[in-house]
């Protein structure tokens, strides 16, 4: 499904995509759609408030990006399902009955939204998948390589455990949503890496992504397999990451195995300083959003050129082929390379890491 060349820094595992587009004009194509001024409304539908991501990064970057790219005169129209597939639903079909503009969605669902991306396509209204892929009618998408994100994930626990891994080397995995078609990627991700050197002991699909599901999965696996016999855990994001160390620590361990993570979350990154979560993968937000907001403000306005040059890569969902897509770089986040990605992104300021709790930790590693 990926077409697009990726190069590999071995030694941060900074992956870079060749497919990232960059505005390369401002016309408009020989079949343009309709163009717009700027007091244009986006639909921003994010999924769940679970992920701290959401609310802190993505919709006030979209919001801001939006009101720059239309000097102020545009707005964003928001709706959170929290987790809810159902008032998701309901959330778009009331943007559709307000004629907004456009509508950037990340499905709590894909396969379920379909019918009403086709009621937007209906009505004459892009749909731009953001973060998630959904099914339907959808005029591009906006993400991360999922799939990468869980090579990254994958490799790294493989190089946490060193130069002796083994089959006889236990994983537990902790998957993301059955319904989050980025859960499926990043699973098949991370056991290209994993498969035929370690054991997949115990695997769960954690419904909704909710640490407490995951919790509960991890508990169950450390009933089964013992105490002693995990190596490590692939965890699909830093929200579960938390809800599988409670596990532990309420089955008693004072030292736990290496375990990974996804978003780059303030929790997660401090876990990373103290040694409690081995990684995280960090996607940079502010690319993803703002690009986002770009190729719905163009997409609106009939700029072809600027919205061909920000999707310039090609993608199929289940439902069609050849959608056009961006897909964004990670990075395996560690102790060794905080101050190089969250940091200098100005995503985290080192005060809001390393608070007094864990200020010995930061000094430890050189986070000053």
């Amino acid at each position: 499904m990926r077409r697009i060349a990726i190069a590999v820094a071995a030694s941060t595992l900074t992956f870079s995509l060749a497919a990232c587009g960059a505005l390369g004009g401002s016309g408009s194509g020989a079949d343009a759609s309709p163009t717009k001024g700027d007091d244009l409304t986006v639909g921003l539908l994010l999924p769940e408030t679970a992920n701290t991501r959401y609310e802190k990064f993505d919709y006030p970057i979209i919001k801001e990006k939006v009101a720059e790219l239309t000097r102020n005169k545009g707005k964003v129209e928001y709706s959170n399902a929290d987790a809810d597939a159902g008032r998701q639903a309901g959330q778009m079909q009331r943007m559709i009955d307000d004629k907004v503009d456009v509508i950037l969605l990340d499905a709590v669902d894909s396969h379920a939204i379909a019918d009403v991306v086709q009621k937007a396509k209906d009505a004459g209204i892009p749909v731009i998948a953001y973060d998630r892929l959904s099914e339907g009618p959808i005029d591009a998408y906006i993400s991360f390589d999922n799939e990468l994100v869980g090579e990254v994930q994958g490799r790294s626990l493989i190089d946490a455990l060193g130069s002796d891994v083994t089959t006889s080397d236990q994983i537990v995995m902790i998957n993301g949503s059955p319904t989050d078609p980025n859960a499926k990627q990043f699973k098949e991700g991370a056991l290209s890496q994993l498969s035929g050197k370690v054991t997949i002991a115990k695997s769960y699909d954690t419904k909704d992504w909710k640490p407490e599901n995951a919790q509960a999965n991890m508990a169950e696996a450390l009933a089964a397999l013992g105490k002693d016999d995990i190596a490590a855990v692939y965890s699909a994001n830093d929200g579960m990451a938390g809800g599988v160390i409670k596990a532990f620590k309420a089955a008693g361990f004072t030292h736990l195995p290496a375990i990974t993570g996804q978003d780059a979350e303030l929790d997660a990154v401090q876990r990373i300083v103290t040694g409690e979560q081995y990684m995280s993968v960090y996607k940079s937000y502010p690319t993803e959003a703002e690009t986002a907001a770009q190729m719905a403000v163009a997409k609106v306005q009939g700029k072809d050129i600027q919205f061909d040059s920000l999707t310039r890569d090609r993608i199929s969902s289940p439902t069609h082929k050849n959608i056009p897509a961006q897909l964004v770089s990670v990075v395996a986040l560690t102790k060794k390379n905080i101050q190089d990605t969250v940091i200098d992104d100005g995503i985290y300021k080192v005060s809001d890491i390393c608070t007094a709790t864990y200020k010995a930790a930061c000094d430890s590693i050189g986070l000053k």
